[in-house]
């Protein structure tokens, strides 16, 4: 099966699990993680990190790039594994703080990393957390001594899994998972005290098993009815929505009950339609006079599995531009996604520098609240074949 290259955020909390051995309940005071070094404990993180970014050098490394933190925040142990990564924050001080972990993370996200790859605990989740948001697909290699949230692989070299099924193109689900975190002080004392933080995009390596199924199979007529319930309650007010060709993007105008251009680009607007089955020049002068914000909504070309550039093309550079690559919801069933078998989606927007941009993992809609992560390229090997999007 073709691997495709990612690009790996990484940071590591060099104090995460310092107070498991030594029966501190966390490594949140630092106090106590200083009083627990001089009485000989080991730090956890950098051996667990090992773990993973071994297990990932040896399997697809000359396909990995890894952007991370100066010395034992990532560094360190990237150059270990045997990478050459790039230091995208530098950590002033010898002993890294959560602001360090945020700023690492806030710097990372902007670099526009495929998937940001923490060591620590639920400290280290919050700090993620509160960085980054909804906004980026992220994983935790487990090596806290509190790890209630649900955000880690279930070990590190589970980790590294969940890293190369990305790489080569298996289903990987993206799921909101929370991040909870406990009052140190107070469960010292024997109290448990848990806390909502936020959700963070988590990917999660699954079986092919779909909310509808018939007898095992996945049966499109009602997953692209799933998909349409989904979008539709995605919808926002006063933003403009370019729905693309094909039967998937159809089956939201259907669930609107307005009618849809099939080999055509239509745009709505709080349910209603703005203009049908526009040029590329006219979708350019569309979206000139608009101020609001604009969201595309394609699928995917059965059989070639090309998003961008096949039966599309009033979707001009400028109008992806306009738009932007965040603003692009994917629509997918995941037996279609199953039949690429691994090759990226194709972007071939006729600007090279723009289709290199896009390039990366993204987020598929495969049915209602269900979406997984997807590579998408510039090219690759496709059959001699035109078609509709499906």
């Amino acid at each position: 099966m073709a691997m495709n290259p990612l690009t790996l955020g990484l940071i590591i909390n060099p104090w995460a699990g310092i107070g498991g051995p030594a029966g501190l309940k966390g490594s949140d005071d630092r106090s106590l993680v200083a009083q627990a070094l001089a009485e000989g404990a080991e730090r956890r993180a950098a051996g667990r990190a090992q773990r993973c970014l071994k297990q990932l050098q040896q399997a697809q490394g000359e396909l990995l790039t890894v952007l991370t933190c100066s010395g034992q925040m990532g560094e360190a142990e990237a150059r270990a594994a045997g990478f050459c990564p790039t230091v995208v924050f530098t950590c002033e001080d010898q002993v890294s703080q959560a602001d360090d972990t945020q700023q690492a993370a806030r710097l990372l996200m902007q670099e526009g990393v495929d998937l940001l790859l923490f060591v620590g605990g639920d400290g280290t989740a919050r700090d993620v957390c509160a960085a980054v948001g909804e906004q980026l697909p992220v994983l935790g290699i487990p090596s806290g001594v509190k790890m209630h949230s649900g955000v880690f692989a279930i070990s590190p070299e589970g980790a590294a899994e969940v890293v190369l099924s990305m790489m080569s193109g298996e289903l990987v689900d993206l799921r909101l998972q929370e991040v909870r975190d406990i009052d140190e002080a107070a469960f010292r004392e024997g109290v448990v005290k848990s806390r909502f933080y936020g959700e963070v995009q988590v990917p999660e390596c699954g079986h092919f098993v779909q909310s509808t199924k018939d007898g095992g199979r996945e049966v499109e007529e009602l997953v692209l009815d799933d998909i349409a319930a989904d979008l539709r309650e995605r919808l926002e007010p006063d933003v403009y929505y370019l729905i693309g060709a094909g039967t998937t993007p159809r089956a939201l105008m259907d669930e609107l009950q307005l009618p849809n251009t099939l080999l055509g680009i239509d745009v709505i607007c709080n349910e209603e339609i703005v203009a049908a089955d526009l040029s590329g020049q006219q979708l350019e002068g569309l979206l000139q006079g608009f101020d609001g914000k604009v969201v595309i909504i394609l699928s995917i070309t059965g059989g070639q599995g090309s998003l961008i550039g096949r039966g599309n093309q009033q979707l001009t550079p400028e109008v992806l531009k306009r738009v932007g690559r965040d603003n692009v919801w994917v629509l997918a069933t995941k037996s279609k996604i199953k039949t690429l078998a691994g090759r990226p989606l194709l972007m071939d927007s006729n600007d090279p520098d723009l289709d290199a941009a896009w390039s990366g993992y993204i987020p598929v809609i495969t049915g209602y609240r269900d979406q997984i992560l997807y590579p998408l390229g510039t090219h690759f090997d496709q059959p001699d074949m035109e078609g509709v999007s499906e």
